[in-house]
Parts: C-alpha cells; structure tokens; sequence
C-alpha cells in the first residue's frame, strides 16, 4: 500500500476568509474538496510521491464562496476559503491538536484590528505565491530607521 505523505501548509485570515497555501511543487491531479461543516480536503502526486490531508477548520465554511489558483509548474496551491459567518477564528482548526506541517502564513496575517486599514473583501492578498516578497509592507522598514543604523 503506497504512503502518503502532507505537504507544508500555511495558513492566514481575514474576518470573511481563511487563506491556505500548499507547498507542493510541481503538483500533479490535485484534488481539492470543502464541505460546508469545515472539511478541507486536499490530494495531489509529486515527483511520484502521494500527498493528502484532511483538516476540520474551526467553524463552518461556503464551499461555493472558495476559490483555488494552481499553475502548472508553480510551488504553491493557493485555497482562498470563505467563512460562514464574518468572524475571527482563535486557530484553524477544530481540534487543538498540533500540526507540524501547518504554520502560520506570516506574508499575508493580519490581526483583527489592523483589517480595518487593509482592503476589506478584496483579494489582493490571493496572489500566485510565485512572489513571496510583500509589497504591501509599508510599515516594517522605515527609511529613517536605516538611516540611523549607517550613521552609527
């Protein structure tokens, strides 16, 4: 019987959406299901190797509210899941189980109180992964900052 092995999942959120990206290069028939009580299901090969999860998110979900982008070729599989009901989730899944293979998506977090300065409802943070540079981190480098620690 073949084993199969998880993929690299890391996850963010916004009040109305759940962000996964999987890092699994060069995926081949990836197959991904939601179910509305939280189910997220994911299978793909890899350089001939079988790679599938299954996750119980936190609270229930719009399967037809969720979008993927997968580009042949590309490192990530990104899953863009809407939530039922506009809310912060306090982690991703149900249970409190960790999960070595599931980390926190630094690039696209964003705290609750800081959602309202950022693009609300839009998915400008659905990007292809292709990038892993953000451009929108105004804020984490400031040029005065820089200019000090040269004039040490």
């Amino acid at each position: 019987m073949p084993t199969t092995r998880q993929p690299e999942v890391l996850w963010a959120q916004r009040s109305e959406k759940v962000y996964l990206t999987i890092s699994l290069p060069d995926a081949k028939d990836v197959v991904l299901k939601t179910e509305p009580q939280g189910i997220f299901s994911f299978s793909a090969i890899a350089h001939g190797e079988s790679f599938s999860f299954t996750l119980e998110l936190f609270d229930s979900i719009l399967p037809e509210g969720s979008k993927t982008k997968t580009k042949v070729g590309s490192r990530n599989i990104i899953c863009s899941i809407q939530k039922d009901k506009k809310c912060w989730w306090k982690r991703l899944l149900k249970s409190e189980e960790k999960h070595p293979y599931i980390k926190v998506d630094w690039n696209k977090w964003c705290d609750e109180d800081e959602e309202s300065e950022t693009s609300i409802g839009s998915d400008d943070d659905f990007d292809d992964g292709e990038n892993d540079e953000s451009e929108g981190d105004d804020g984490m480098l400031y040029l005065p900052d820089l200019e000090k620690l040269g004039g040490k």
